[in-house]
């Protein structure tokens, strides 16, 4: 399913779910044991409790089954997660003291749930490899595109799918393993693979369908209650980006989404002038102090300005606290790289925490950007970029951001090929332009910052 124009595998909403109740009841249980349960606000503080430490879950990746897949890496996170949420907790009580929920509560409730969860856990992992809990996939064709959601589908843990097989009218493809899966039969065995193999979903991955669509034997699948869809669509759910290979230009035509109403569009400018503003006043100390170390540690100004490409190609000068040498670029522009020696201690220490990008807000305010959105692009880096990437101009469509879906999901790009792969997060975000997948962004950019990933 998909909420807030983010998919939600129905494995993650099941862990939500059930680690809900057991945070909640364990909570309700310690505190029935204190008598404490008709205390004044009882049920407020229990929900409080609750969304805090599911929220230390999910910034601590416990939600994403593909990272968190084996047992040791399970126990180390929950542990990691729930010793961060009772810290977090008992800092807040000392703040705010009518948070308390009765003595001695939250000491004896955070074991109970913690055990609860990881036994919860394990069996969940465990009924999660049962061959008779997975969705059966047959993919039809070869393609490139066919290869690539098979490895996806082979690499993730989010969603319960299983590949079946391939199915290629090639003879001299039967029996060859492609990706995993073999090739188990050609389209006129489709039906028959239906029943023998107990098929639940089929990807069309044929290179050309011009004449080779298996109308018939798919009709009759789809009749059968079998999903039927293409690889793109596949793709798109399994990784939240959009799949390049042989992408063609019908289907950003026809696809839903990449369409932004003006009522969208008018709504994100009111929500970016009032976040830029609201921003630059609660950070007016830190830029204060930002712009004081970066002034005393290297000469040279402390703000510097740089010219981007922005929405439909025009160029605007962004603005940004200066990280680098006064003479860290003479000639041609280079890519910024790992461990570049050409960052100062200081900027080392602002890139990490992104306070070198809080100048942008000024940018946001004049229009020039929006606060979420694809990153912006010098002009000699887009020529490169347009040259070896298809639709790589597309990304212009709209306004760029201070953070973005491509920003929050991959490590900062230093090549053609990193951009190649954030252009798969920003299409992915431009198909789905929305203020509440803003929000989720910014929500997200905030658990980046924390973790320090993405920066160099």
């Amino acid at each position: 399913m998909r909420v807030f124009n983010r998919y939600i595998s129905p494995r993650g909403l099941t862990l939500f779910a059930f680690e809900l109740v057991l945070i909640a009841g364990s909570v309700l249980y310690a505190m029935q044991q204190r008598g404490g349960v008709d205390t004044p606000g009882a049920m407020g503080k229990v929900l409080f409790i609750t969304a805090l430490c599911q929220l230390s879950f999910y910034y601590h990746d416990l939600y994403d089954l593909t990272v968190v897949n084996s047992r040791r890496e399970l126990l180390v996170r929950l542990l990691q997660a729930s010793g961060a949420a009772s810290l977090l907790l008992a800092a807040l009580y000392v703040i705010f003291p009518r948070l308390i929920i009765g003595h001695g509560v939250l000491a004896s409730s955070v074991p109970f749930f913690v055990v609860a969860i990881a036994v919860w856990r394990l069996l969940f992992l465990q009924l999660g490899r049962a061959r008779g809990l997975q969705e059966h996939v047959l993919i039809v064709g070869t393609s490139a595109g066919a290869r690539t959601v098979a490895r996806e589908v082979l690499d993730q843990h989010d969603y319960a799918y299983r590949i079946v097989g391939f199915i290629d009218d090639d003879p001299a493809m039967q029996g060859r393993s492609v990706v995993n899966p073999k090739v188990i039969g050609t389209t006129a065995d489709i039906v028959r693979l239906v029943r023998e193999q107990r098929v639940n979903r089929i990807i069309v991955g044929l290179a050309d369908r011009r004449g080779k669509l298996p109308i018939a034997e798919l009709l009759e699948a789809k009749l059968q209650g079998v999903r039927i869809e293409e690889p793109e669509t596949t793709y798109e759910r399994l990784t939240g980006k959009i799949m390049l290979e042989e992408l063609k230009p019908s289907w950003l035509i026809f696809s839903d989404g990449f369409r932004a109403r003006k009522l969208t569009r008018a709504a994100k400018r009111v929500v970016d002038l009032v976040l830029s503003i609201v921003g630059m006043v609660l950070a007016a100390p830190l830029m204060a102090l930002t712009a004081l170390a970066v002034r005393l540690d290297t000469p040279g100004p402390v703000v510097y300005a740089q010219e981007r490409v922005g929405e439909h190609g025009r160029t605007f000068m962004v603005y940004k606290f200066r990280s680098m040498r006064t003479d860290a670029e003479t000639g041609t522009p280079i890519w910024a790289r790992d461990q570049d020696e050409r960052v100062t201690r200081v900027g080392r220490i602002i890139r990490l925490t992104r306070l070198d990008e809080i100048p942008q807000l000024w940018n946001v305010l004049r229009g020039d950007m929006s606060f979420v959105g694809p990153r912006p692009e010098r002009p000699f880096f887009i020529e490169q970029l347009a040259e070896a990437i298809p639709f790589y101009r597309q990304r212009h469509a709209v306004k760029p951001g201070v953070t973005g879906w491509a920003q929050v999901k991959y490590r900062y790009g230093a090549s053609i090929d990193d951009a190649r792969e954030k252009l798969r997060y920003d299409l992915y975000y431009i198909k789905h332009m929305s203020i509440i997948f803003d929000l989720t962004i910014v929500f997200d950019t905030i658990k980046v910052i924390l973790s320090q990933k993405g920066a160099q």
